[in-house]
C-alpha cells in the first residue's frame, strides 16, 4: 500500500518535465522531453504527456515496485528504509545522500520513505555534475562521467580493507578463531568494485600479490552506461556481436573468450570454454577448499545458503545447508583470518554475476589467491580428496551433489520431452560436474600470458608516475606500438593493462594487421621477416642496444683503460629478433676479425616468430610444430635436449647434450672469466644480479651479489672496454632465453 503514493508522484514528475520542455527559459540537465497526444493509455493510468524513456524504465529492476530491493521494509513500523540502506533503496534516500534536501552531502541523515528509482533520482543538478565516487575501501575514483551515479549504488558495502581491518583487530594467527567475528558481506551487484579491480580494492587482496586494475574493455564500451542501457539496464548483445562474432543472446556472452586470455585458469586442460566457466570452475574449487578447511583445520563445518548472513554451521556435515540450518541463530561464527578472507572473496565473485565481463582477470586473481592460501593450510591427504569441476554436463542429471537454484533451472530447461539431456542446449552447464583430480592446484593459473598479464612489471612499472615515457611506451603500453608505426616517433602514454586488440590490429571487426614492411634495428640495419605481423614482433623483440652501441660507448678508450663513464650497456630482455637475424642485425658484440652467422633459417615452416609461437599466448605448440622433424619432442624441456650442430662448443667433450646446455655451460664460463678479470686485472670485484643495472661491485668479494649490494649506488663503475664487451655479451645470451632455438 505504501506505493500508491508513487503514482501521483510520477505524474507530477511527468508534468514538471513537460513544463520544462514547453518553457524555453528552464533547463533540466540530462533530460529531453517531447509533448504529444497518446492513442493508448499507459500502465500507470495517465496519458497526457509522454515521459522520455518511460517504456524502457518501467520494465527495469529500478522501477519494480514489487522487488524486495524496495519492499524489504514494508512490514516495519514505521515502514521506512533505515539510514544504512536508504541511499540505494529509496529515491528520497539518494537525494538525502546527495544533499539535495539541504542536509550534509555524502551521508544519509535520516530514514527515508520507500520509493523506486525515478527520473529525478539520477537526473538532478548534483548527479549530472558528479565526477568522482568514494568506494567502501576509502579509495576515491576520479575522472568519471555519468557512470558515477551507477557506481554509488553498485560499489558494495564492504571492501578488502574491511576484511583486513577485522583481521588486524582480532590480533590472532591465521588459523585461530576470531572472537565474535561474523561474516563480512560485500552486498550484491558490486559491479563497480569489480570493474575497477585493484583501484577500488573491492576484494580481499593478499599481501605481496599484484592485482588487475580497472578493466580496459574497448573504446566506447568501458563504462556502465555504454554497455547497459541506463533506463532498461539491458545489454544490446547485437552491439557485442560486432567484435564477438556469433553472440546472439545474453547466455552467449558466457562463451566469450578472447585470444588474449589463453591461460588455463581452472587447470582442466580446456582453453576453449568461455571465461565465465573458468571463473565458475575456480569458484567451485574454492568452495570445496573452504569446506575442507573449516572441517579439518577449524573443526567447525561450514555451508553456504543464498540468503543473509550466507554462511552457516553445517550441523549434520552433509556439505549443504538445509531449511532447518538456514536461520540467523545458526550463523557461522568460527571464522579464522584465513577463512574470513576466503569466504569474503567467494561472495565477492558470486554476488557480481557479471564479474566475468566486468573484470575477469581481477576476479580470477581473487579466487586463485584464496585457493592458494587455503591449500597452504591443508595437508596432502585432504588436498588429495579435493575435486574440481569438469566438463560433462550430461552427468549432472544424476544429482550427485547439490546444484544452486539457477543451475537447477537451467538443467530443467535443457531436458527434452524424452527425458534426454542435450549438450547443445546446455552450454551454461558444461562446468557443472565434478571429477577427481589430484593435481588440481598445481595446474591452476592466476594470470594471463605475458603480453596480456596486466599485473607484470612490464606493464605496472610506471604506475606511480602515471605515465610511460616515450623511451618505453612503444612496447610497454597498449597504444604505443600503433602510434610509433603510424608516426615514426614516440610520445609518452598512460600505463596499460597489457596489450589490446588495436595494439597490432587495424580494427576490432575484421582484425586486419597493421602494415609494417620492415624494421630498423638498434644497429641501424633495416630488416624484415616478410610479414607485417612478425615485423611487429621484431619492433619489441630486437633489444634496445647492439654491438654498435657498445663501440659507440667505448669510443677511443683503450682496451684495458678504466673509464667510469663507460657504464654497462644493456641489450634489454627477449631480443629474439636480433638473435634470429644474427650478423645481419648485429645484436651481440661482434669482435673484429671474427666471422658471425647470419639469419638462422631453421625450416621453411618455422621461419618466423608466429610460425613457432602463438601470436597471442606466445606459447609453442611443441607437438604439432616440432615433433614432425624432432621425433619424441613433447615439451619445452625436450627442445632443450636437441642438438643441431656438431662441435664441442663448451669444451666438455660431451656431444650428446642439447645445444641449450652447451650454451648454458659457455655462459657460466664467461661469467667466471668476467669475475676473474675484474678481480685480478682491474682490482674491483664484480657480480651480477638480475635487476637493473645488473652488474654491481662485489663489496665482500664472495662472488655473489646480495640484495644489500644490488643497489644503484653500488653499480659497477670500473669498466674497461674489454670488460664491457664481455659483460654485454653475457647479458645478451642470458636475456634471450630462447637463443638456443
Amino acid at each position: 500500500m505504501q506505493y500508491r503514493a508513487f503514482i501521483p508522484a510520477l505524474l507530477v514528475i511527468g508534468l514538471f518535465v513537460a513544463m520544462i520542455a514547453l518553457d524555453g527559459t528552464s533547463q533540466a540537465p540530462g533530460l529531453t522531453t517531447t509533448v504529444s497526444a497518446q492513442a493508448e493509455r499507459i500502465p500507470f493510468g495517465f496519458d497526457t504527456f509522454r515521459i522520455p524513456f518511460f517504456q524502457e524504465w518501467v520494465g527495469s529492476p529500478h522501477a519494480d515496485v514489487t522487488s524486495r530491493s524496495f519492499t524489504n521494509w514494508s512490514g516495519n513500523d514505521p515502514a521506512v528504509v533505515p539510514i544504512s540502506c536508504a541511499k540505494c533503496h529509496s529515491g528520497d534516500g539518494y537525494h538525502d545522500f546527495l544533499g539535495l534536501d539541504g542536509s550534509e552531502a555524502g551521508v544519509v541523515s535520516e530514514a527515508a520513505h520507500p520509493g523506486v528509482i525515478t527520473c529525478v533520482t539520477c537526473h538532478n543538478d548534483v548527479s549530472v555534475a558528479q565526477t568522482e565516487v568514494l568506494m567502501p575501501s576509502g579509495d576515491m575514483l576520479t575522472g568519471l562521467g555519468r557512470e558515477a551515479v551507477c557506481m554509488e549504488c553498485h560499489q558494495g558495502r564492504q571492501s578488502g580493507a574491511s576484511v583486513a581491518a577485522a583481521i588486524e583487530r582480532s590480533g590472532v594467527d591465521h588459523d585461530a578463531v576470531m572472537d565474535a567475528q561474523g561474516f563480512l558481506n560485500i552486498h550484491y551487484y558490486a559491479a563497480a568494485a569489480t570493474l575497477y579491480g585493484s583501484e577500488a580494492h573491492g576484494g580481499f587482496q593478499y599481501p605481496g600479490k599484484r592485482y588487475e586494475p580497472r578493466f580496459e574493455h574497448v573504446q566506447g564500451y568501458a563504462t556502465c552506461q555504454s554497455c547497459h542501457d541506463p533506463h532498461s539496464l539491458q545489454i544490446d548483445v547485437v552491439t557485442c556481436a560486432t567484435c564477438h562474432i556469433g553472440v546472439e543472446t545474453l547466455a552467449d556472452l558466457r562463451d566469450i573468450r578472447m585470444p588474449g586470455s589463453l591461460a588455463d585458469f581452472d587447470g582442466d586442460g580446456d582453453v576453449t570454454t568461455g571465461i565465465y566457466y573458468e571463473i565458475y570452475n575456480l569458484r567451485s574449487l574454492l568452495f570445496d577448499l573452504i569446506q575442507a578447511y573449516a572441517s579439518d583445520v577449524v573443526g567447525a563445518p561450514i555451508g553456504y545458503a543464498d540468503g543473509h548472513p550466507y554462511w552457516f554451521n553445517d550441523l549434520d556435515g552433509d556439505g549443504m545447508i538445509s531449511a532447518d540450518e538456514w536461520n540467523r541463530g545458526n550463523a557461522y561464527g568460527s571464522f579464522t583470518p584465513r577463512l574470513l578472507a576466503a569466504t569474503y572473496n567467494y561472495q565477492v565473485t558470486k554476488k557480481d554475476p557479471g564479474a566475468y565481463s566486468h573484470n575477469p582477470k581481477y576476479t580470477i586473481q581473487l579466487i586463485y589467491d584464496s585457493i592458494e592460501d587455503l591449500a597452504n593450510a591443508l595437508d596432502a591427504n585432504v588436498m588429495a580428496g579435493i575435486v574440481r569441476p569438469g566438463d560433462e554436463p550430461a552427468l549432472a542429471a544424476s544429482g550427485g551433489y547439490d546444484l544452486d537454484t539457477a543451475t537447477s533451472s537451467l538443467l530443467a530447461g535443457a531436458a527434452r520431452s524424452n527425458g534426454m539431456l542435450h549438450v547443445s542446449d546446455m552450454r551454461q552447464l558444461r562446468s557443472a560436474v565434478q571429477v577427481a583430480d589430484f593435481g588440481v592446484i598445481e595446474r591452476l593459473h592466476r594470470n594471463d600470458t605475458g603480453h596480456f598479464d596486466g599485473t607484470s612489471q612490464s606493464w605496472r612499472y610506471w604506475d606511480a608516475a602515471g605515465v610511460v615515457p616515450a623511451s618505453c611506451s612503444t612496447c610497454h603500453t597498449a597504444t604505443g606500438l600503433e602510434f610509433f608505426i603510424r608516426h615514426g616517433v614516440q610520445i609518452a602514454h598512460e600505463p596499460s593493462q597489457g596489450m589490446a586488440c588495436l595494439t597490432c590490429h587495424t580494427d576490432e571487426v575484421e582484425f586486419g594487421l597493421i602494415e609494417l614492411e620492415n624494421v630498423t634495428f638498434p644497429s641501424g640495419e633495416v630488416l624484415s621477416f616478410g610479414t607485417s605481423g612478425d615485423n611487429m614482433c621484431a619492433v619489441c623483440h630486437m633489444g634496445r642496444a647492439s654491438g654498435d652501441t657498445v663501440d659507440q660507448r667505448i669510443g677511443a678508450t683503450g682496451d684495458d683503460v678504466i673509464n667510469d663513464r663507460l657504464g654497462f650497456v644493456n641489450i634489454h630482455y627477449f631480443s629474439s629478433a636480433a638473435t634470429r637475424f644474427g650478423n645481419e642485425a648485429r645484436g651481440g658484440y661482434q669482435y673484429a676479425g671474427q666471422d658471425y652467422v647470419g639469419f638462422f633459417e631453421h625450416d621453411m615452416d618455422v621461419m618466423t616468430c608466429t610460425q613457432c609461437h602463438d601470436a597471442h599466448s606466445g606459447r609453442i605448440d611443441v607437438v604439432n610444430s616440432c615433433s614432425d622433424c624432432h621425433s619424441g619432442v613433447v615439451t619445452i624441456a625436450d627442445i632443450r635436449d636437441l642438438r643441431w650442430f656438431d662441435g664441442d662448443f663448451d669444451g666438455t667433450g660431451n656431444l650428446s647434450i642439447g645445444t641449450y646446455y652447451a650454451i648454458k655451460n659457455l655462459q657460466e664460463m664467461l661469467y667466471e672469466a668476467i669475475q676473474s678479470h675484474a678481480r685480478d686485472e682491474i682490482g674491483t670485484p664484480i657480480g651480477y644480479f638480475d635487476a637493473h643495472p645488473y652488474f654491481f661491485i662485489d663489496t665482500d668479494g664472495d662472488g655473489v651479489i646480495s640484495r644489500e649490494e644490488a643497489v644503484r649506488p653500488n653499480l659497477y663503475n670500473q669498466f674497461t672496454p674489454r670488460l664491457l664487451r664481455a659483460a654485454y655479451n653475457y647479458q645478451y645470451a642470458k636475456k634471450d632465453t630462447g637463443s638456443y632455438a
